[in-house]
């Protein structure tokens, strides 16, 4: 029997400057406290290593993550303040995380095959693309437990009509691979042979692109989105300028 103590929280593997984070603990891959430490730590480091262009996140099996684990939440129930201190501080980790992802520099990806839940669908959100197979679901279930996915809402209302992840939210309903592509809420659905080749390709020629204008055009982009027409347009201009000017694209159009 497989020493789950002795399995990485986070798989890493580096290919063609392109990393892919696997996470452990299958089945489920909770996100505990020591989880989201694992994983900010290995995104920390993939931020700040020119090695790494592309990011890939991955939940092998019927789970890409089943959101906070909440047994380790009931654990802390017998503390003296019955576990806010606790929450508090895995809710704060879990933000800070959720941030830098949705504010990382490089290209993330997510690649789902399972289902996605409460944080674990945030995780997925909070990366730039996503793809899955057509066995994947999507699911906000605090309500079902007495709560309410508040946190997780906060980045699937990002790529989701108001409507739409309300009905999530207030409802715990799971919705399939279909639903979710009509929503927005992932890019692409790809059968089950396919979709590690895919995801791996696209990452691959992503990882392959002159990094600067890249990496400058996604944050553009996601800066502009909510600004007025005029307002983004004059937030774009000047990095558009700064594209043509990069000299890693010299070879396209410059002539000495």
């Amino acid at each position: 029997m497989t020493d789950m103590s002795q399995e990485p929280l986070v798989g890493e593997e580096l290919s063609e400057a392109v990393l892919t984070l696997t996470l452990g603990r299958a089945p489920a891959h909770p996100l505990s406290r020591a989880m989201i430490a694992a994983l900010h730590d290995a995104l920390s480091r993939a931020m700040a290593d020119d090695r790494v262009h592309v990011l890939v996140i991955h939940g092998p099996g019927r789970i890409f993550c089943a959101g906070h684990d909440l047994k380790e939440i009931a654990r802390h129930r017998a503390d003296p303040d019955e576990g806010k201190a606790f929450v508090s501080e895995l809710f704060a980790a879990c933000a800070a995380l959720m941030l830098d992802l949705a504010r990382c520099p490089k290209p993330t990806i997510a690649m789902v095959e399972g289902i996605a839940t409460a944080a674990g669908l945030q995780l997925m959100a909070s990366c730039d693309l996503a793809y899955a197979s057509p066995a994947a679901r999507f699911c906000l279930p605090g309500v079902k437990n007495g709560g309410f996915c508040t946190t997780p809402a906060v980045a699937v209302s990002r790529l989701i009509g108001p409507r739409a992840v309300k009905e999530m939210a207030m409802t715990s309903a799971t919705y399939g691979a279909d639903w979710a592509l009509a929503a927005g809420l992932i890019n692409r659905i790809l059968p089950d042979e396919t979709l590690a080749a895919h995801v791996g390709a696209l990452a691959r020629d992503l990882a392959a692109c002159n990094q600067g204008p890249l990496r400058r055009g996604i944050a553009t982009l996601d800066r502009h989105l909510d600004l007025p027409l005029e307002d983004a347009y004059a937030l774009a201009t000047p990095v558009m300028i700064e594209h043509f000017m990069d000299p890693g694209r010299r070879h396209l159009d410059w002539t000495d």
